[in-house]
């Protein structure tokens, strides 16, 4: 059969490459075309745009993009229509993906929606709309479901894609040596967007002072080059790292965590963390006008109580991260949030997320 996918960020490439090669095992003559990334390229069909073209964060800076973002969409809803797949699958990034969604399931295409859109955070009612447009709905948060159910839609919990990643994972034994790293270390996630490691970067950085006897390690992501990281450190306790985010959490004593999928990433690998957030001004005033939620992390999400601190804004800063981080190092902190993390991975379950989507997605073409 005819596969489109459509992933907007690195994430989704990730996820969206997990879900191809699942989908070959069930389906060997599967044929792809997809907005995506390096990792859904290696899977194999054709590559239309990279999500590097795509990624925009916040209000103000969608705004400042609109007329990329409108040309983007247009080409992705004409592609579709001339591919005519089997079925599109769209991979989260909503305020793309639904729009493209409603175009397909007007034109007749049957439409699957993996790593359901966060409706629950703010404008609930955009669930009736989803109802309306997307066919299958495979959801990767365990209280996802429920809140769907809430709303008349029944929707299939596959397990989260981050498990198969990291069931995947093979430690090395030589990373702390190849890196010289002979202190505890403390990880710091800025983020793969140019805005956000713009953003916090040097607020974390900004610790690094306080804890000499501790070895800072960026985890960077190899689309910047060293000496963009270069340009804001300023002690020299702090180490770069490419590409090998796994690699350092396995080893990290704690880490400082830029909000979003590696706050979760973080927690599964059993390392204490504070997540830091900071966003354009008028983004965020607008965000916390129309947001619906108590937290930001999906750790504290996911278990529905306060697990990590999130410091957002103006809490974002120096002394704020420095108290953090000391909690995290030894303490009843450190050992309280350990135990709330082992509780976590139960709630998420096993490995197997992709595996579980591709053979949902095959039954439902095949009205099994």
């Amino acid at each position: 059969m005819r596969y489109y996918l459509v992933a907007g960020e690195a994430s989704g490439d990730l996820h969206g490459a997990n879900l191809m090669k699942a989908l070959k095992e069930e389906d060997p003559a599967a044929e792809f075309r997809y907005y995506g990334g390096d990792k859904m390229k290696s899977e194999g069909g054709e590559l239309k745009k990279h999500y590097s073209e795509m990624a925009f964060m916040g209000f103000t800076e969608v705004l400042m993009n609109l007329r990329t973002i409108f040309r983007n969409m247009k080409a992705c809803k004409a592609d579709v229509l001339a591919y005519h797949p089997d079925v599109l699958i769209l991979i989260d990034f909503p305020g793309f993906n639904l729009k493209i969604a409603e175009f397909a399931k007007a034109n007749g295409i049957k439409v699957a929606y993996y790593i359901s859109p966060k409706v629950w955070a703010w404008n609930q009612k955009r669930v009736l709309k989803i109802k309306k447009i997307v066919d299958k709905l495979f959801c990767i948060l365990p209280f996802e479901v429920e809140f769907y159910k809430g709303w008349g839609m029944e929707v299939d919990y596959v397990g989260n894609p981050l498990l198969d990643e990291i069931a995947q994972f093979t430690p090395d034994p030589d990373f702390k040596t190849k890196y010289k790293l002979d202190k505890d270390i403390i990880a710091l996630l800025p983020g793969s967007r140019k805005q956000e490691i713009e953003r916090l970067l040097p607020d974390m950085l900004s610790v690094t002072a306080a804890f000499p006897d501790q070895q800072f390690v960026v985890a960077a992501a190899p689309s910047f080059e060293a000496a963009y990281y270069e340009q804001f450190i300023s002690t020299a306790n702090v180490t770069l790292v490419f590409g090998q985010t796994y690699q350092l959490l396995h080893v990290a004593k704690a880490a400082i965590v830029a909000s979003g999928t590696a706050t979760l990433e973080t927690a599964l690998f059993h390392v204490p963390q504070v997540v830091v957030y900071r966003g354009g001004k008028i983004s965020v005033a607008i965000a916390r006008m129309l947001v619906n939620i108590r937290f930001i992390s999906l750790v504290n999400l996911i278990m529905d109580r306060k697990v990590v601190t999130e410091l957002i804004q103006e809490d974002c800063n120096t002394q704020q991260i420095t108290a953090r981080v000391k909690d995290l190092l030894q303490g009843e902190v450190r050992t309280t949030m350990l135990a709330d993390y082992a509780e976590l991975s139960g709630k998420m379950g096993t490995a197997g997320a992709s595996e579980r989507t591709a053979k949902l997605i095959i039954s439902y073409l095949k009205g099994r």
